[in-house]
């Protein structure tokens, strides 16, 4: 039973740009109203899914990456400063006389990393360890990091409730991540055939589960006509950008090697865009959170892509690979 599971699980993380994809397009046309309730749903897939990509991995692991943290560091500083002044250049080039629309772009460029930035990495055979450190270390930080953006690009400091996001991201991520490597370690790595049979399979799931859903829960908020396209097309941009902002900031590390270059891809580029999507329609004209809004249509679907691609390149430069990975390889 578990090797039947174990094909599955390979046969869809070869196919992940397909589950993404139907997920959206199930999704857009459901039109769900928003809910607690099924806020409450996706944040407990998530934290299913973190919970098992953790099982692949030691908490020692993880201390280790803590010793030497000028990696996750670097990565902090790509996502909350690389990333927005990309995001600005960008609203400058092709909204130069739209604030609104400026402003949502640098919102979303702004916002937390995203917690399926870990599922990906794993995908990827990343630094799952690294990625965790970095969505860790980000859930701690946000709180000084927005105001203080917010201060320096509106001109006006808001209030959120940071005390609950920081739950729902401990939740999400910080709790199942350190329940799933304490599991690993005092089991000794039992657990591992689980992750990537049974646990495996259910996580991409609920992986296509939590896409849908938050499709659903946006799909009314977006008028679809011909005057989208432009925006669209700027959006795609900045999403990619985001990715490539990962992979060019790989290059100013000193063991620069595939695990590690994948976990920069991911969590550089992705965002937590519900979020986003929150935030801008709780302080901002309904016009800022359009943009954010957009971005959930192109983030998982170009992850899809940029892991495909990623393989490739890996594939062409085995110096890169990592030691474990090059176990596998042979």
């Amino acid at each position: 039973m578990l090797q039947t599971f174990t094909t599955w699980n390979n046969w869809l993380g070869k196919r992940m740009f397909y589950v993404v994809l139907s997920a959206l397009l199930l999704g857009f046309n459901l039109s769900l109203p928003k809910s607690p309730v099924i806020t409450k749903v996706a944040i407990g897939l998530f934290a299913y899914m973190t919970f098992v990509t953790a099982l692949g991995t030691s908490f020692k692991e993880f201390i280790k990456v803590l010793n030497k943290p000028w990696t996750p560091l670097w990565m902090l500083f790509l996502i909350h400063g690389g990333a927005p002044i990309v995001a600005w250049i960008v609203g400058l080039i092709f909204y130069p006389h739209d604030p609104l629309m400026r402003l949502g772009f640098l919102i979303s460029s702004s916002i937390p990393v995203a917690v399926t930035s870990i599922i990906w990495t794993s995908l990827t055979e990343g630094s799952v360890p690294l990625a965790l450190v970095v969505v860790t270390l980000d859930t701690l930080v946000v709180p000084v990091i927005l105001p203080t953006f917010f201060l320096l690009a509106v001109g006006q400091v808001i209030h959120i409730d940071y005390g609950d996001l920081v739950w729902r991201l401990l939740f999400m991520v910080t709790i199942p991540s350190v329940a799933g490597m304490l599991v690993n370690d005092f089991t000794k790595g039992r657990f591992a055939d689980f992750s990537k049979s049974v646990g495996g399979f259910t996580s991409k799931a609920a992986l296509f589960l939590v896409i849908l859903l938050n499709a659903a829960m946006v799909a009314s908020e977006i008028n679809w006509n011909i005057s989208l396209i432009k925006l669209l097309l700027v959006v795609l941009l900045l999403v990619v950008s985001g990715y490539f902002l990962g992979y060019l900031g790989s290059f100013a590390v000193k063991e620069r090697r595939s695990d590690i270059i994948s976990a920069m891809i991911y969590n550089v580029g992705m965002r937590n865009i519900s979020f986003g999507s929150l935030l801008a329609l709780a302080y901002f004209p309904p016009a800022v959170a359009v943009p954010i809004t957009l971005a959930m249509i192109f983030q998982q679907p170009v992850a899809a892509v940029v892991s495909y691609l990623y393989k490739r390149y890996i594939s062409r430069s085995p110096r890169l690979l990592a030691p474990n990975q090059a176990i596998n390889k042979r």
